[in-house]
C-alpha cells in the first residue's frame, strides 16, 4: 500500500454545531435517517446539592465528530462474503454497490457503526472520503465545512507526524481492534477509551 489516507480530528476546538454531518448528508444525497459522519456529545460528572444549591462535581462534556476511520486492519473487508467491502491501494474502504448484497454483516462487525444499510436501495452505504472530490484535488465535504476547522485529512504518516499518535478516546472503541486511520487531538476532559465514566448524551433521534 503506498500511502494510507486518513482524518484528523481537534477535539479541543470541536463546538458540536453538526456542519460537517449535514454537508456530508447534502454532498451525498443522503436520506435524514442515514448518517455517514455523526457528532457525538460525551458527558459526565454529577450536579451535588449544597443547601439549597446544586453545585457541579467533575462535570464535563466534549464533542467528537466522526465517520467511517478507513482502517488499515478493516473488519467490514474481512467479513464480507462478496468482497463489494473494499480497501483501495490509498487505503479508502469502499463499498461496490453492485456487489453489495446487502447482508448487513459489515454493519454488524464494525465497531464504529459506520456502515448504514440503505432500505430504499437494499445496500450498505457508508463514507467514500469524498473520492470524487480528491479525485478533483479538493477536499471532503466535511473537512471543507468545519466552522472551527478542527477537521483535517491527509496521509496518517504526515497527520502522525504533525498531532501525535493518539487513534482513540471516548466513546470510540480502543484502536487495536481495527487500526482506525485517525490522529486525535484530545479535549482537556477526554477519557481513554474503555475507560470512561461519561456517557453519550445526544438526543435518540441525532443517532
Amino acid at each position: 500500500m503506498t500511502k494510507q489516507f486518513a482524518f484528523y480530528v481537534d477535539t479541543s476546538a470541536c463546538c458540536g454545531c453538526k456542519v460537517c454531518q449535514v454537508a456530508c448528508q447534502e454532498k451525498n444525497d443522503l436520506p435524514t435517517e442515514i448518517l455517514w459522519r455523526r457528532v457525538f456529545q460525551y458527558s459526565g460528572g454529577k450536579w451535588m446539592r449544597q443547601g439549597t444549591i446544586y453545585v457541579p462535581n467533575q462535570v464535563f462534556r466534549y464533542y467528537f465528530s466522526t465517520s467511517c476511520q478507513h482502517c488499515q486492519d478493516p473488519l467490514c473487508v474481512k467479513v464480507c462474503p462478496t468482497t463489494a467491502m473494499h480497501k483501495r491501494e490509498d487505503g479508502i474502504v469502499l463499498i461496490d454497490p453492485a456487489t453489495c448484497i446487502g447482508c448487513r454483516y459489515c454493519e454488524w462487525a464494525c465497531p464504529y457503526g459506520a456502515p448504514r444499510f440503505d432500505e430504499e436501495k437494499d445496500i450498505m452505504t457508508k463514507c467514500d472520503f469524498c473520492q470524487d472530490l480528491l479525485a478533483k484535488d479538493g477536499r471532503p465535504a466535511c473537512v471543507d465545512a468545519c466552522v472551527t476547522r478542527c477537521l483535517e485529512f491527509g496521509e496518517l504518516d504526515d497527520l502522525r507526524a504533525r498531532h501525535g499518535n493518539l487513534d482513540a478516546i471516548e466513546p470510540l472503541p480502543k484502536s487495536d481492534i481495527t487500526q482506525p486511520s485517525l490522529v486525535i487531538t484530545p479535549h482537556r476532559h477526554a477519557q481513554e477509551s474503555g475507560e470512561g465514566t461519561g456517557r453519550i448524551t445526544n438526543m435518540p433521534e441525532e443517532l
